[in-house]
């Protein structure tokens, strides 16, 4: 039975919202932080202690996630992965203390977040093909806007209610959406021809070591797997940082050190994501390496914006910087998987995603303890402009893999 051609909006739509309960719970524990320090009595090092436990968590379950995402139905593990990161959520503001914190925060919520992408993503490509930059620049925009309102929503019940409400609140909504998810997602493999599929998918079945053998023989993955691991490490440490630095440099209130540390950047971000995605959607055909110069070209020019982040000393400038990351950043994610997928054939993709996503969570998960001790021992501003340096190294990836090994690993899709 194939999917009727409306089918792959309704699934971007769903996603999309899956997509916000998965980046705004990630984000909450960010927003609070203040308030959590002061009620549980932790450190600085403690504190990011828990925000890298996550990442590690994540990274490595990740690839787990992604294999799966090849051999078993999409639908379910993206049903699951709500079930398990809402519930952990939920559980967080039951916290009294740094091990509670790291069980629920870190091991619920990280390893259930891990099993979302993958699947998601792979669905996305199986169902949009001549929109895929499109349809997954969309998706990656419930990212920002996930982010800026859980800030906002964050800071806001804290501040009201307490940090605990904001957990039970966001956990309750992910576990809504996932009796959602199992309702009106379609079981893929039912869809013996999506629509923009037909051709793609070959019937027989995947075996795990061809999956490994095609993907782990593709050069271009470990450039780009490392230059989003460089990616990750400054994008986590910002996010965990960034309404910290606000608060205690230009003395906000919570709820507004939380808004606005978000607000640019992932306002310009949007714009980015579209941009790029429509950009690079356009030219694909006629210019095969346009994704991975996007890539390289997004991190090379938001490294100024991140250096000014952490140095100037103007609130105004610093929200000129975030709003000049945000839209490098958003030229970046818009062609993020885009790239590896004209590297990948279409059957191994769920698996490349979860080991593309495992580097580059492994490598990102040390960022928010290694900022907690500059912050402790230097400044924060000091470790934030620092991951200027990392975005740099990323785009040096990236130009590189254009320059050799990408027209040898292209894979060319006329599905």
């Amino acid at each position: 039975m194939s999917a009727p051609r409306s089918y792959k909006w309704e699934l971007l739509t769903i996603l999309w919202v899956a997509y916000f309960l998965n980046q705004g719970d990630r984000q909450i524990y960010n927003a609070v932080l203040p308030l959590i320090k002061a009620d549980l009595g932790l450190s600085d090092v403690q504190l990011g202690m828990v925000a890298t436990a996550f990442t590690l968590l994540y990274g490595v379950f990740v690839p787990l996630a992604g294999c799966l995402g090849d051999f078993v139905t999409k639908k379910w593990i993206v049903c699951l992965s709500l079930l398990v990161f809402s519930a952990g959520t939920l559980c967080t503001g039951f916290s009294t203390g740094i091990v509670l914190l790291i069980l629920f925060r870190s091991v619920a919520t990280g390893v259930g977040e891990a099993f979302y992408y993958p699947a998601a993503n792979s669905l996305i490509g199986q169902y949009h093909h001549k929109t895929r930059a499109q349809a997954m620049a969309v998706h990656q925009s419930s990212l920002y806007v996930g982010i800026v309102a859980s800030s906002w929503l964050a800071g806001w019940v804290g501040e009201s209610h307490g940090w605990r409400a904001t957990f039970y609140t966001f956990g309750s909504f992910g576990l809504l959406m996932a009796a959602v998810v199992a309702m009106r997602l379609r079981n893929e493999h039912l869809d013996a021809a999506p629509v923009e599929a037909r051709g793609q998918a070959d019937a027989a079945p995947v075996r795990l070591g061809e999956v490994l053998r095609r993907v782990l023989r593709t050069p271009t993955l470990y450039f780009l797997s490392l230059a989003f691991g460089g990616m990750v490490f400054a994008g986590v440490g910002y996010m965990t940082w960034m309404p910290t630095f606000l608060y205690e440099k230009f003395h906000l209130s919570v709820k507004d050190a939380a808004l606005n540390s978000m607000l640019y950047h992932y306002v310009f971000a949007f714009i980015g994501v579209m941009v790029g995605g429509r950009v690079s959607d356009r030219l694909a055909a006629r210019r095969p390496a346009i994704r991975m110069e996007m890539e390289y070209l997004g991190l090379l020019l938001g490294a100024p914006f991140i250096w000014l982040m952490g140095t100037a000393g103007d609130l105004a400038m610093v929200y000129v910087a975030l709003a000049g990351f945000g839209f490098f950043r958003g030229i970046y994610d818009s062609n993020l998987f885009a790239a590896l997928f004209d590297v990948i054939p279409p059957r191994y993709r769920s698996s490349a995603t979860g080991l593309m996503l495992c580097c580059a969570f492994t490598v990102g998960a040390t960022s928010p303890v290694l900022l907690g001790y500059v912050k402790q021992y230097i400044s924060l501003g000091a470790g934030l402009a620092s991951l200027a340096f990392v975005y740099l190294a990323g785009a040096a990836l990236v130009f590189a893999a254009t320059k050799t090994c990408f027209p040898r690993d292209f894979v060319r899709d006329d599905a």
